[in-house]
């Protein structure tokens, strides 16, 4: 056991936004507990990082395999307790719903939703332990949702329900720890080039695949399209994972941490649609971007 003073979990470290906030903020002197699944994602980890970093292996659907990552990261960390949780594991089920299985969306939600509530619940005492001052916020809670979490797209159905859900999880739960002074902030990305897209392009063509064939019909041309559009918002933005880490930095060591961190321009004009512009208008603007 050590005494480590700003100790930081993140979920989902194996790639994409969760490695290049582990990365981040290993560089910056933070002690960084990266969650993966893949033995082999620990180990490239590790070597490309230039501070303390230790990969954990957690699959957030598994109650035990939470569990065990909690007694590993007990037995290393201090009475110091933990400075922030970082959930950022999730996956995205994109395609029409009517071709999406129910054990599909059951995952989704586990991944994405679930598996935050149950980190959380798991890991508060650990949190609530940080700060034995009684100034200032003692740990931190910082959950990666999406800008769907604010701005519901077609065809990603699934992955709205989740991002909504964890956008609700986060609201409730900041104010209920307010008077144990955890904070929680929302980081929302915007359309970011990660491994992500490619995942969901595989996961949407095997489920359309799948599909009843008239059924997949009526969705497929529209479908192609909105997918290619998204993935060329991804590709030729201006924001990338580095962006997100700045903002996972902040909200894990500002005196008064932000409730939300929109990360893109994309997520900053969507939310200001989504304010000022009735329902059906911005059903139709939505309509006309994708096609």
């Amino acid at each position: 056991m050590s005494d480590i003073s700003n100790a930081v979990l993140i979920t989902g470290c194996s790639s994409g936004l969760g490695r290049a906030g582990a990365l981040w903020l290993a560089e910056r002197g933070f002690t960084v507990f990266a969650g993966v699944r893949d033995p082999e994602a620990a180990a490239g980890l590790t070597r490309t990082a230039s501070g303390d970093l230790r990969p954990v292996e957690i699959d957030v659907t598994s109650a035990e395999s939470i569990a065990q990552a909690h007694k590993v990261i007990g037995e290393q960390l201090g009475p110091a307790g933990l400075l922030g949780l970082v959930n950022n594991a999730g996956i995205s089920v994109s395609a029409p719903l009517e071709c999406v299985p129910i054990e599909e969306l059951r995952y989704q939600l586990e991944v994405n939703l679930i598996g935050v509530a149950a980190m959380i619940r798991q890991f508060l005492p650990l949190l609530r332990a940080t700060d034995g001052t009684g100034s200032g916020p003692a740990g931190r809670i910082v959950n990666v949702t999406s800008g769907v979490g604010r701005v519901a797209l077609p065809y990603l159905s699934a992955y709205a329900a989740s991002q909504f859900g964890k956008e609700g999880l986060s609201d409730a739960l900041r104010r209920e720890l307010a008077p144990q002074r955890v904070t929680v902030s929302v980081v929302e990305p915007g359309a970011i080039a990660t491994p992500i897209w490619r995942k969901q392009a595989e996961t949407a063509a095997r489920l359309l695949d799948t599909a009843p064939a008239p059924i997949a019909a009526l969705y497929r041309d529209r479908f192609t399209a909105f997918s290619a559009a998204n993935a060329a918002t991804a590709t030729d933005g201006a924001t990338t994972p580095v962006d997100v880490a700045r903002a996972l930095e902040h909200a894990l060591t500002a005196r008064r941490p932000r409730t939300r961190y929109p990360v893109g321009r994309d997520v900053t004009l969507g939310t200001l649609a989504a304010r000022l512009l009735p329902d059906r208008l911005l059903d139709l603007a939505l309509t006309r971007s994708i096609k």
